[in-house]
């Protein structure tokens, strides 16, 4: 069986540059099918690689101290790819959950989801919300999953609720509509990593990455590592987080 000692296998190796550890980092994940191309395999082999490395890193964010992981599994953006390769994708999160929830859950990862649920097929929004039940009172990591995601909409739904719910336009705050997005409640990331060598953020987080660090890297999702997270990481610590103001006077 497996414990919350076997989770973390062994301590990060000492980095003197890494001072500072988010609180909070936002990954987009991009570059599997890519990496499976490149290897003359299937893209949909590129996205099993992509999810059996999200263990990796998030052992490696625990390690590091980081509190909060949202990675960006499928966007809204994503329907419009080949039919296969969606449903594929929808297949890969329901497996993922079936194998690995509870080792998730022994290991204290609480796990929340962002995004809408229309769309998904009724088995697999049924795994995801068991998903959240199942593991909601864990506090060692929380593992945000954007999945059906997409920053217009999260603001849009948002606005929506926010009308529903009847507030008065001149009463309405940055943090009251902050409170309305899919996860209220988390703090914004300090970090935001690309891999693939994009520069985009491709509707991830627009509203809560306002004031975030951005990092992106030419390596695939698969490929990323430990040592890729820690690059990352020692790139955050250079950085001088000002959010507007003047410091040094």
């Amino acid at each position: 069986m497996t414990t919350q000692a076997d989770f973390i296998q062994h301590d990060a190796e000492p980095t003197s540059s890494i001072t500072a550890v988010p609180h909070h980092i936002g990954i987009i994940m991009d570059g599997n099918g890519r990496w499976a191309q490149a290897r003359g395999m299937p893209r949909i082999a590129g996205h099993q690689a992509g999810v059996d490395n999200i263990r990796r890193i998030l052992e490696h964010c625990v390690q590091r101290g980081v509190k909060v992981l949202t990675i960006y599994a499928f966007s809204t953006e994503n329907w419009r790819r080949p039919p296969d390769e969606v449903s594929g994708l929808m297949r890969l999160l329901g497996l993922t959950i079936q194998r690995q929830l509870n080792e998730l859950n022994r290991n204290g990862v609480r796990i929340l989801h962002s995004g809408r649920m229309e769309g998904i097929n009724k088995h697999l929004q049924k795994q995801i919300l068991n998903a959240l039940e199942v593991t909601k009172d864990n506090d060692r990591i929380i593992l945000n999953v954007a999945f059906n995601y997409g920053g217009r909409a999260e603001i849009l739904d948002a606005v929506r609720h926010i009308m529903q719910d009847g507030i008065p336009p001149e009463t309405l705050t940055e943090e009251m509509l902050s409170s309305y997005m899919y996860i209220g409640g988390i703090p914004d990331p300090d970090l935001i990593i690309r891999t693939g060598g994009g520069w985009r953020l491709s509707n991830f987080l627009i509203w809560q990455a306002a004031y975030a660090e951005y990092y992106t890297t030419p390596t695939y999702w698969p490929d990323f590592d430990e040592n890729e997270l820690d690059k990352a990481l020692i790139e955050y610590n250079q950085r001088e987080r000002r959010f507007g103001r003047v410091l040094n006077q």
